[in-house]
C-alpha cells in the first residue's frame, strides 16, 4: 500500500495577487543616443519605493542602488553602450510590508555568441541503441549551435561514481571550456540527503547537481550543495514512464526518448514555434509571502513581455468552464512558458485539471501527455515533485508530451531565475545560476531551500528561447587554393550570415567573416589543400522584451576537399661527366617521379627513381652512365 500525501495548498483567492511579490520588468532600447528604459506595472496597493541596481553578468554583488519613489514605473539608463548588456535588479518596498523583486538582463544589440564551450553528453545505452541516427542529429545540432561535444556511453547499471569520474576527467582536462552536461536516457541517479522540503517526510532526494559539482565533497550525503556547481546540467530520462491509467498506452522508453529528440531537433531548426505568451495556474497563492508562483510572474515579463501572461481559472467552486482550466488551455494552444502550482503527488497537481469530479480538479501526468500540453518551458510546484525519478513523474511527463515539453523544473522552493534567456542565454545557464544561488544575489520575499541538492532541470540544458530559421542547401565548389560557397536564404528577417571553417565536422569552427555577409554566397581564398567542413549560420537582430541582441541560427554544413594546385613543371637537363642532371621547379611536400623511354615510339614510360618528395622549390634527379645510350626522352610527373 502506498500512502500519497498532498501539500495542503490554500486556494488562490481573488484577493491573492501573487504577482505583487515580483517586479515585472521589460526593457525598450535605442541606439542613438544609447539608452535602456526599464518599465514595470504600478503596485495597486502602493509602493514606498523602488531601488534599482545594475551589475555586469558575472559580478557577484549588486553594489549601491538608485532609490526611486513608489509612484515611479520607469527608469532610464543613459550610461550604456551599443553592443553591451547589463543585469538589473529592482527591489520594491510596499506600503503594507511585502517585498517584491524583479530581474532583467537587458542589452542594446548585444553581441553574438559564436562558441558556447564544451558539452559532455552522457548517453545511457540500455534504451538508446535504436536511436543512433537521432543522437547523431543531436550532436550535429549541438555543434551547429556553437558547442564542442564529448560523448560517453554508459549503462544504467553503472554506479554514479563511475559516471562522475568520466565527467571530472573531462572537466579537469579543459576546465576553461567544459561548461555543460547533458544526461540522456536512464543515466544512474544519485540520491543524497534526508530532506523534507514539502512538510511530509524526510527522505533522500535525486541529485543531478552531484554530476555538475566536479570538486565538492559528497561523501557526507549532503542535503545542500557542498560547493558551487561548475556545469550546466540537464537530464532527459524516460525510465519508468509506462503511463499507468492512460486511455491510450504511452510509447515505450526508447520511443519516448526518440520523441524528445525529434522535438528538440524541430525546435532548433525552428520547424516548431510556440506563441510568445505565458500561462499561469496559481492555486497556492501568496502563502504569507512564499509566493511560489512569483517564479512565474517574475520571469515571464522579461521573456514574453508584459500583458502576455494568461491566467487559468483555479477557483474551487463549481461551474468553472473546463476550457478555462490550466491543462485545457495548454491542450488548446501553444505557450512559450507555463507555470503551475498546487497540492502535489508524484503524478498529479491539484487545481490545474478537470479530473476527479470534485473541487480538487487534479491534472495528471496522463493528461499532460494525453492532451498534449503545449508549453515549451514549464515550471511546476507541489509535493513530491522534487522526487522527479518517481514512476510517471509529472515533471518528466512534460518532456513526454507529443508537441510541447522541451524542459521542466520545480520552481518555488527555491525560486528560479530565467531572465538571462531573454537575451539569448541557455536554460542550462539559468539552472546553474539557480543551483548556486544562496538567496542573497537573487531574491524573493521568502525563498527557502536555496542550494538544495534536488534542484534539477528536466530537459536539454543547451536550449535557447528564441530560435532563428537556418539557411539551407549549402554547396561548396573547391578549386586549387580556394572554396566558393552558396546557400539558400533563411525564411526569417536577418541581419546577415556568418561563415565558419573547421578541419572536421565535429569542429572546433573558426569564424571567417569579420562582419555579417548579406549575400547568400562567400569565397574563401588562400586555402591549403586538404579536407574542410564549412558552416553557415543565419543571424537575426532579435528584438525582445529584454532589448536587442544578435541571435544566430543553427549551422548548416558542407564538406569539401581543396585539391593540390598543379603548377607547370619546367625541366632543365645538364651533363656532368657521364651523368645527366635533371632539375625542375617543385612544391614542398609534393612527390615527383622522373620517367624515361629510350625511343620516341616506345609506348611505356619507365621510372628512373622510386619517387622524390620535394622539400623546397627545386628538385633534382640524376641519370648515370649516359654514354652507352644514343638518346633518351625524359619527363617529370606528379601523381
Amino acid at each position: 500500500m502506498v500512502l500519497v500525501l498532498l501539500i495542503p495548498a490554500m486556494p488562490a483567492r481573488a484577493e491573492d495577487q501573487t504577482y505583487l511579490y515580483a517586479v515585472q520588468i521589460t526593457a525598450v532600447v535605442q541606439t542613438n543616443p544609447p539608452r535602456i528604459t526599464l518599465s514595470w506595472p504600478q503596485d495597486y496597493y502602493g509602493a514606498n519605493s523602488y531601488t534599482i541596481y545594475r551589475k555586469t553578468k558575472t559580478a557577484t554583488s549588486w553594489g549601491t542602488g538608485t532609490v526611486l519613489s513608489g509612484a515611479t514605473t520607469t527608469y532610464v539608463d543613459n550610461n550604456v553602450s551599443v553592443g553591451a548588456a547589463y543585469e538589473y535588479q529592482i527591489f520594491k518596498a510596499s506600503t503594507v510590508g511585502y517585498r517584491g523583486y524583479g530581474y532583467i538582463y537587458a542589452g542594446i544589440n548585444a553581441p553574438l555568441t559564436d562558441s558556447r564551450g564544451t558539452l559532455i553528453l552522457i548517453v545511457a545505452t540500455n534504451s538508446t541503441g535504436a536511436l543512433s541516427s537521432e543522437l547523431q542529429q543531436l550532436q550535429t545540432g549541438l555543434v551547429g549551435d556553437g558547442w564542442s561535444v564529448i560523448r560517453h556511453d554508459v549503462s544504467s547499471n553503472d554506479t554514479p561514481v563511475s559516471v562522475k569520474n568520466l565527467i571530472v576527467a573531462d572537466y579537469n582536462a579543459d576546465p576553461a571550456n567544459v561548461s555543460a552536461l547533458f544526461l540522456f536516457g536512464h543515466v544512474p541517479v544519485l540520491h543524497s540527503g534526508n530532506l523534507n522540503y514539502d512538510g511530509h517526510q524526510a527522505r533522500p532526494m535525486p541529485a543531478d547537481a552531484y554530476y555538475g559539482d566536479v570538486n565538492g565533497n559528497w561523501s557526507t550525503n549532503p542535503d545542500f550543495l557542498p560547493s558551487d556547481v561548475e556545469l550546466m546540467v540537464g537530464r532527459v530520462d524516460m525510465f519508468a514512464m509506462p503511463g499507468n491509467g492512460a486511455p491510450v498506452g504511452w510509447p515505450n522508453e526508447t520511443e519516448l526518448l526518440r520523441r524528445y529528440l525529434n522535438k528538440n531537433h524541430a525546435w532548433r531548426q525552428r520547424q516548431t514555434t510556440f506563441t510568445h505568451r505565458a500561462l499561469m495556474g496559481n492555486l497556492r497563492g501568496d502563502e504569507a509571502g512564499e509566493a511560489t508562483a512569483a517564479s512565474g510572474y517574475r520571469n515571464f515579463d522579461p521573456l514574453v513581455g508584459h500583458g502576455n501572461t494568461i491566467e487559468a481559472n483555479v477557483e474551487t467552486t463549481n461551474g468553472v468552464p473546463v476550457a478555462d482550466r490550466w491543462i485545457s488551455k495548454l491542450a488548446a494552444g501553444t505557450y512559450l512558458w507555463a507555470y503551475g502550482c498546487g497540492a502535489g503527488q508524484p503524478t498529479a497537481i491539484s487545481g490545474l485539471g478537470t479530473k476527479d469530479g470534485s473541487l480538487v480538479n487534479d491534472a495528471y501526468s496522463i493528461d499532460v501527455v494525453g492532451q498534449d500540453a503545449k508549453g515549451a518551458f514549464v515550471m511546476l510546484f507541489g509535493s513530491w515533485f522534487g522526487n522527479w525519478d518517481d514512476t510517471d513523474d509529472i515533471m518528466r511527463s512534460v518532456l513526454a508530451a507529443p508537441t510541447g515539453g522541451l524542459a521542466a523544473c520545480m520552481a518555488g522552493r527555491p525560486h528560479w531565475y530565467f531572465h538571462h534567456m531573454g537575451l539569448g542565454e541557455t536554460i542550462g545557464y539559468s539552472t546553474r545560476l539557480t543551483m548556486n544561488n544562496d538567496g542573497s544575489l537573487y531574491q524573493n520575499h521568502s525563498n527557502i531551500m536555496n542550494r538544495a541538492i534536488y534542484i534539477a532541470l528536466m530537459g536539454d540544458p543547451t536550449l535557447r528561447q528564441d530560435m532563428v530559421a537556418p539557411a539551407a542547401n549549402l554547396i561548396a565548389s573547391a578549386g586549387p587554393g580556394s572554396v566558393n560557397l552558396s546557400w539558400s536564404p533563411s525564411s526569417d528577417s536577418l541581419a546577415g550570415y556568418h561563415v565558419y571553417r573547421a578541419g572536421s565536422p565535429s569542429g572546433p569552427f573558426a569564424r571567417l567573416t569579420s562582419s555579417l555577409v548579406t549575400a547568400t554566397s562567400y569565397s574563401d581564398p588562400g586555402v591549403a589543400p586538404t579536407t574542410y567542413t564549412y558552416m553557415v549560420r543565419a543571424v537575426a537582430l532579435q528584438t525582445a522584451p529584454s532589448g536587442t541582441y544578435f541571435n544566430p541560427s543553427q549551422g548548416i554544413f558542407v564538406n569539401t576537399t581543396v585539391p593540390v594546385s598543379v603548377q607547370p613543371i619546367t625541366v632543365v637537363a645538364a651533363r656532368s661527366g657521364n651523368n645527366l642532371i635533371l632539375t625542375w621547379n617543385s612544391q614542398a611536400g609534393i612527390s615527383y617521379h622522373v620517367q624515361y623511354k629510350d625511343a620516341f615510339l616506345q609506348s611505356t614510360w619507365n621510372n628512373l627513381d622510386n619517387g622524390i618528395t620535394a622539400s623546397g622549390s627545386v628538385c633534382t634527379s640524376t641519370d648515370s652512365n649516359i654514354d652507352v645510350r644514343s638518346r633518351r626522352l625524359y619527363r617529370v610527373v606528379s601523381p
